[in-house]
């Protein structure tokens, strides 16, 4: 499994506001019973890598359908194949070592 962080940025829409167009991601993304997480920068899926770029695709059209008449779209993908993981182990990792280090 993967996890792919997306950002979608509408361009040209006379505001610098974008939580209209993000609420239309996670609309979808729970329409679809897919998990994410969603963070300050963008979201983050996890799925298969074919799954998660047909996803993208489907994502980057959403503002299209809003109206919108340019939009870039950001996608990190981080492909581990040697351990299972899970939304949010990056961030336990972390926190434990920063405990491990206080004490």
């Amino acid at each position: 499994m993967a996890l792919m962080q997306i950002t979608i940025i509408p361009l040209g829409t006379g505001t610098p506001s974008v939580g209209d167009y993000v609420a239309d991601v996670v609309q979808l993304l729970e329409d679809k019973e897919i998990p994410y997480v969603l963070n300050d920068m963008g979201t983050v899926i996890k799925g298969e890598v074919h799954e998660l770029l047909e996803l993208a695709g489907q994502l980057h059209e959403l503002p299209f359908i809003s109206g919108v008449e340019r939009v870039v779209t950001q996608i990190v993908l981080d492909d581990r194949r040697d351990v299972q993981r899970t939304l949010g182990d990056k961030q336990r990792a972390v926190r434990r070592r920063l405990e491990e280090r206080s004490r």
